[in-house]
């Protein structure tokens, strides 16, 4: 993780000298203005059911690749056990391949989903990546299910600091919300301890 955020950083420096650093607007898929329920209109609109069902799709296959094809096997049997997947015949360098490459894809959807809500630059998902690892960490790095649980927890808990507290301390709030998770559960609310015999 450490030498994909400094390839980040890289990647960031290159893309502000190649394409400059002023905020770009990315139009959303669909109308942004919320649906008329009773005469009033309420704070979902078009676009947000577009996000949802985009995720909920992504979150399918994904399950289904990982826990229903031997390929997602592979990978999960390279991420958790890399020594005995390469005894049991896996080719983990290239499982590795191919989990960064499915990461990068679910990555770029995400992107595309979340630009129309914010202007689009060379750091203008920072932000986006802090608290999308806070939910996952939350969650538990190694439970999807989790991650779903921990982004929605971590959504609603800092709606409620922007709101009553003011957005300046939104950020501080995803912190003490990671800090008090992990010394309640260091391997995160749905992710499985470490366990060791003796």
């Amino acid at each position: 993780m450490v030498v994909t955020f400094g390839l980040l950083v890289g990647l960031q420096g290159i893309a502000g000298m190649v394409f400059g650093g002023t905020p770009q607007s990315y139009p959303p898929a669909f109308s942004i203005a919320g649906f008329q329920v009773g005469g009033r209109q309420i704070l979902f609109s078009p676009n947000d059911l577009w996000i949802v069902g985009v995720v909920l799709a992504v979150m399918v296959v994904l399950a289904v690749v990982f826990r229903r094809t031997s390929a997602g096997l592979r990978m999960r049997a390279t991420a958790f056990a890399p020594e005995v997947a390469r005894l049991l015949g896996v080719r983990v360098g290239r499982m590795l391949t191919v989990g960064w490459a499915l990461a990068a894809v679910v990555g770029a959807v995400a992107g595309v989903l979340i630009a129309p809500s914010t202007f689009v630059s060379p750091t203008a998902f920072d932000a986006v990546l802090v608290f999308g690892f806070t939910a996952a960490v939350i969650g538990g790095l190694d439970s999807p299910p989790g991650a779903v649980v921990g982004g929605v927890a971590l959504g609603l808990v800092l709606s409620f600091v922007s709101g009553y507290l003011g957005p300046d301390i939104v950020t501080l709030g995803a912190l003490v919300v990671l800090i008090v998770v992990l010394m309640v559960r260091p391997h995160g609310l749905f992710g499985a301890g470490a366990r060791r015999r003796v």
